[in-house]
C-alpha cells in the first residue's frame, strides 16, 4: 500500500473516531440536562430556591447544545420553582417562553404538562381559566395516552371544584386520580391525594374520616421529605384540632407548620398560619395576642387581595402579551416562509434559464459541428462521386474492349463452326459411306478399317488445328 492511500485511510479513520467521539459526547450532555431538569423538578415540594437553581443550570447547558426540547423543559421547571416561591409573573413569563418553543417543535407532550402549569398558577385567581387550560391539557394527554398526566389533570381538576366548594365532585376526581397514582406507583402525588381527600372531609364535617387522611398524608410526607406538602397539611390538622378543641395538639401542629413554611420561605403559608393563629389564641381565651394577630391578619388580607388581584392582571396580561408575540413570530415565519420560496422559486426560474441558456448555445455548437461534419461528408461524397465517375468510365472502357474482343470471338466461333461443320462434315459422310458399304459387304473388311482409319485422322487433325487456332489469337483465319 503506496503511502497516499495509507494517509487517506488514517485520515477516515480518525475523523470517524472523531465525529463518534463528538456524538458521544453530545449525547451525555444532553443525558446530564434531563436530568438536572428531573433533579429540580423533584426538589419543588422541598426547597424551590433549589428547583429554579438547578433548571437554570439545565438551561445554560441546553442553550450551548441547542437542545431545543431541553431549554423548552428547563422553562417549564423553573416556572414550577418560580409558582412554588409565590413569584406568578416570573411563573407566567417561564411557562409562555416553554409553551413558544414546544409549540415551534410541535411537542405536544409537553405542551400539555405547560397547559396544567399554567391551570395550576390560575387556580387560586380565575377557577374558570384555570379549569380551561386542565381540560385542554386533557384532551392532548388523552390522545397522547399520557396516563402519568391524565391522572395529574384529574387531580388538578378537583382542585378546581374544592376551591369552588363542590366538594362532592372534588372527591370524585381525587379518587380516580388516586387509583391511577397507586397504578403507577406515583408516591409523591398519592400523598397530595390523601391529603385533599382529608381536606375535604374536613369542610363536610367528618372530622374522623379527615383526621386519619391527614396524619397518614403528614407522615407519608415526612418519610418523602416533601416540606410543602407537611406544611398544608399541618395548617388544616390545626384548624382541625380547634374545632375539636384539641388545643395543645394545634398549637404544636401550628408551630411545625410554622417552622417548615420559613424552610420553605412561603410567605402565603405563613399568613396563613397566622390566621390559624388567631383561631388558636382566640379558642384559647388569649384575646390581646388574637387582636395582635388579627391586625397582622388584616393588613395580610388587603395586601393578599391586592396582590392577588394584581396577580391576575399579571397573568391576564402577560398571556395576552404573550399571544401578541406568538402572533407577530407567526407573522414573521409566514413572511420568511414566503421570501424563502420566493428566493427559491427566483433561483428556480434562474436556474432553468440557464439550463435554456446552456442549452442553445449547446444547440448552436452542436449545429455548427453538424455543418462542419456535413461539409466535411459532401467534400466526401463529391470525392467519391469523383471516383466512381473515374471508375464508372474505365469500367465502360473495358466492357467495349471485352465487347469487341468477344464480337471478335464470336466471329471467329462462327466461323470455326462453318469450318468445323464444312471440314469434319467430309470425313464424317466418307465414315457413314463405308459403313453403308461394309453393312453391304461391298468392301473388304481391311480396306474398309484402312479408310476409316484415314477417315478418323482427318477428323482429329482437324479438331487440333480448330483447337489451336482458338488458342492462338495471332491468327485470324482458317
Amino acid at each position: 500500500m503506496n503511502k497516499p492511500l495509507m494517509l487517506f485511510v488514517f485520515i477516515v479513520l480518525f475523523s470517524h473516531s472523531f465525529v463518534k467521539g463528538m456524538a458521544n459526547d453530545i449525547q451525555q450532555d444532553t443525558a446530564r440536562v434531563i436530568e438536572l431538569n428531573e433533579q429540580a423538578y423533584k426538589s419543588r415540594l422541598t426547597n424551590p430556591d433549589q428547583t429554579v437553581s438547578e433548571a437554570t443550570k439545565a438551561l445554560v447547558m441546553a442553550q450551548k447544545l441547542n437542545f431545543t426540547n431541553g431549554i423548552g423543559e428547563s422553562y417549564r421547571v423553573i416556572g414550577i420553582g418560580y409558582n412554588y416561591l409565590n413569584q406568578p409573573k416570573k411563573a407566567i413569563d417561564s411557562y409562555l417562553t416553554a409553551l413558544d418553543i414546544f409549540k415551534k417543535n410541535n411537542n405536544l407532550q409537553s405542551q400539555a404538562k405547560v397547559y396544567n402549569n399554567i391551570g395550576i398558577l390560575y387556580l387560586d385567581n380565575d377557577y374558570y381559566k384555570s379549569l380551561e387550560f386542565f381540560n385542554k391539557a386533557l384532551s392532548i394527554a388523552t390522545k397522547l395516552s399520557d396516563k402519568p398526566l391524565i391522572a395529574k389533570l384529574n387531580f388538578n381538576i378537583g382542585g378546581v371544584y374544592y376551591r369552588n366548594k363542590n366538594f362532592y365532585q372534588a372527591l370524585n376526581y381525587d379518587i380516580k386520580a388516586n387509583e391511577m397514582f397507586i397504578a403507577l406507583k406515583d408516591s409523591i402525588n398519592m400523598v397530595q391525594c390523601t391529603q385533599n381527600k382529608g381536606v375535604i372531609y374536613f369542610y363536610l364535617r367528618q372530622f374522623d374520616k379527615a383526621e386519619a387522611l391527614l396524619l397518614e398524608a403528614n407522615k407519608e410526607a415526612k418519610l418523602l421529605d416533601l416540606n410543602k406538602p407537611v406544611a398544608s397539611i399541618d395548617l388544616t390538622l390545626a384548624e382541625l384540632y380547634i374545632a375539636k378543641n384539641q388545643i395543645a395538639d394545634a398549637g404544636r401542629t401550628v408551630q411545625e407548620g410554622i417552622a417548615f413554611s420559613k424552610i420553605l420561605k412561603d410567605d402565603k403559608l405563613e399568613s396563613d398560619f397566622e390566621h390559624t393563629s388567631y383561631q388558636l389564641e382566640l379558642k384559647r381565651k388569649n384575646y390581646e395576642q388574637a387582636l395582635h394577630y388579627l391586625t397582622i391578619i388584616y393588613k395580610q388580607d388587603s395586601t393578599a387581595y391586592n396582590q392577588n388581584a394584581s396577580t391576575q392582571i399579571t397573568l391576564m396580561r402577560e398571556e395576552v402579551n404573550q399571544q401578541a408575540r406568538q402572533r407577530e413570530n407567526e407573522i414573521l415565519r409566514q413572511r420568511q416562509e414566503f421570501d424563502r420560496v420566493k428566493f427559491w422559486a427566483v433561483a428556480i426560474v434562474a436556474g432553468l434559464l440557464l439550463v435554456l441558456v446552456g442549452l442553445l448555445i449547446n444547440n448552436v455548437k452542436r449545429k455548427a459541428k453538424t455543418n462542419i461534419q456535413l461539409t466535411n461528408l459532401n467534400a466526401e461524397v463529391s470525392r467519391q462521386k469523383d471516383n466512381l465517375d473515374r471508375i464508372n468510365h474505365h469500367l465502360e472502357e473495358i466492357i467495349d474492349e471485352r465487347t469487341k474482343d468477344l464480337q471478335v470471338k464470336n466471329k471467329k466461333l462462327s466461323e470455326y463452326s462453318s469450318y468445323l461443320s464444312h471440314q469434319i462434315r467430309g470425313p464424317i459422310a466418307t465414315l457413314k459411306g463405308l459403313l453403308n458399304l461394309e453393312k453391304e459387304g461391298l468392301v473388304d473388311e481391311p480396306e474398309c478399317i484402312r479408310m476409316m482409319n484415314k477417315s478418323v485422322s482427318e477428323i482429329d487433325d482437324k479438331i487440333i488445328e480448330m483447337s489451336d487456332m482458338l488458342h492462338d489469337p495471332s491468327r485470324t483465319g482458317f
